[in-house]
């Protein structure tokens, strides 16, 4: 389970007042949860990704995961129970490692350094039977440089890899934005296969409203660092993509209307 307290992030803006890109959020988690996280361009939702995978500090508000306080553990510490995948399919893995090499890497993390062979038998028949299961094919090329994939598979490969030693939170930071429309569509169902076969918990960030309206157990609209928007179970599969491109266009009026106000009474105070 995860359970955050009044989490609170904040940033001086360039030349401005301090804003908060994560304001006061309570939020929890159920073990088994799949919460899709959308908003628009700086509303805070990598933000809050990062906040609980360690890569930014809280300011304010606590964080538990699995029983654990992990307000003040540093990243390297939480990632023995957070699996995070990022939108560069780059990141998190050695382009001149082979496939099976990078999931070697994967396998001993949060373990104790020791001696012997990383890549054994027993490893390789492992891998070839979690990526056969969610990309069938991509299994044959174990001993190819991971450098050599597409950035679609390269990007499945990452999912194993996050996920390799069952870690309490998943996180999946805009993971298929760099993806064409083709190869997205194939990492978002190795995604929802995978999370749905090993029941994890997962917190998803996109910029896809088809993939909100599509995925996932519950939906989370975040917008000026607040949660604007919960919706679970049966109001979660109602909802489409029009609606929430709606959802939207309304936060975005409501902006504009914010921006006038604020001139307006800049000139009348002038």
């Amino acid at each position: 389970m995860l359970e955050l307290h009044d989490a609170t992030v904040t940033f001086a803006a360039p030349g401005g007042p301090l804003v908060r890109a994560v304001d006061a959020v309570s939020l929890t988690l159920p073990a088994g949860s799949f919460v899709v996280v959308i908003g628009t361009n700086g509303s805070g939702k990598s933000t809050l990704l990062g906040s609980i995978a360690g890569t930014v500090r809280l300011d304010g508000g606590r964080i538990r995961l699995a029983g654990h306080d992990i307000t003040r553990w540093p990243e390297h510490r939480r990632a023995r129970l957070v699996g995070r995948v990022f939108q560069d399919p780059r990141a998190g893995t050695a382009s001149s490692l082979t496939v099976l090499e990078n999931i070697a890497v994967a396998s001993q993390r949060g373990l104790r350094a020791g001696l012997g062979w990383a890549t054994t038998a027993a490893l390789r028949e492992e891998a070839a039977a979690r990526l056969g299961r969610i990309a069938p094919g991509l299994e044959t090329r174990l001993d190819q440089p991971i450098g050599s994939l597409s950035g679609g598979q390269r990007q499945i490969v990452t999912l194993v890899m996050a996920t390799w030693r069952r870690p309490e939170l998943l996180l999946l930071d805009e993971h298929t934005a760099a993806l064409d429309p083709a190869a997205a569509d194939r990492v978002v169902q190795a995604t929802a296969g995978l999370i749905r076969a090993d029941r994890l918990t997962a917190l998803m960030v996109t910029h896809s409203l088809t993939q909100a309206a599509s995925l996932g157990d519950r939906l989370l609209l975040v917008h000026r660092g607040r949660i604007v928007l919960d919706v679970q179970g049966p109001a979660k599969r109602r909802l489409s993509a029009d609606d929430l491109a709606a959802r939207f266009d309304a936060l975005r009026r409501g902006d504009q209307l914010d921006d006038e106000a604020a001139r307006t009474l800049a000139e009348l105070y002038a």
